[in-house]
This record gives C-alpha cells, sequence and structure tokens, in this order.
C-alpha cells in the first residue's frame, strides 16, 4: 500500500467514525478545498514576498493539511490515483511548456 492511499484510508476512518460521509458529496468537498486554500492565502494577505516567506511554519502545516486532505478524500471519491493524476499532469504542462520556450519565464504557454 502506497503512503497515498494510506493517507486516504486514515481519512476516510477518521470521517466515518463521526459519520460525517454524508456531507462529503462532490461540491462541498470541492469548496473545501477553495476555502482552505482560501485561509492558506491568508497566510501571506498584505505581506510582502520577504514577509511571506516567513510564514509561520505551524499554521502553513495545518492549511496545506486541510487542502491535501479534502483533496484526498475528494480523488478516492471518484476513483482517481492521485500520483497517475499528477504525473499525467506533469506530462501535459511539459507539452504546453517546453523547457527551450519557458525556462526562466513566468509566461502563460499561449505566450510562449
Amino acid at each position: 500500500m502506497n503512503d497515498i492511499q494510506i493517507l486516504t484510508d486514515e481519512l476516510v476512518k477518521f470521517r466515518d467514525e463521526r459519520n460525517w460521509s454524508q456531507f462529503h458529496n462532490t461540491k462541498d468537498l470541492a469548496l473545501a478545498i477553495s476555502i482552505e486554500a482560501a485561509e492558506l492565502n491568508e497566510l501571506f494577505l498584505w505581506k510582502t514576498t520577504e514577509e511571506s516567506e516567513l510564514v509561520e511554519l505551524n499554521r502553513l502545516k495545518e492549511e496545506l493539511a486541510d487542502v491535501f486532505a479534502f483533496s484526498l478524500l475528494l480523488a478516492g471519491k471518484h476513483g482517481l490515483d492521485v500520483k497517475e493524476i499528477v504525473l499525467e499532469k506533469i506530462l501535459k504542462n511539459n507539452e504546453k511548456y517546453p523547457v527551450e520556450k519557458s525556462k526562466g519565464t513566468a509566461k502563460k504557454y499561449n505566450e510562449l
């Protein structure tokens, strides 16, 4: 069993012990990811780039964990293999952003 499956299984166990699966429909899991991502962004609100690099690591860990947790639950709900879908996305991005055109620039693929 891989690490991602172990994490997903632990999340499902935690959820099921509390009878929360009734709240974990696709829409609400997607909304939860967005809300937790907003809480992550809040750590950096009104800070300079330099200040943001000094983020409190415990708060960063907590918000990232929430984003990852809901993402794993959503992927699991739909039978998606997280490793597989991330590797597929990397391949797609590799085509859209070839090194020779994208290295050192933040331009979007259609502007390269």
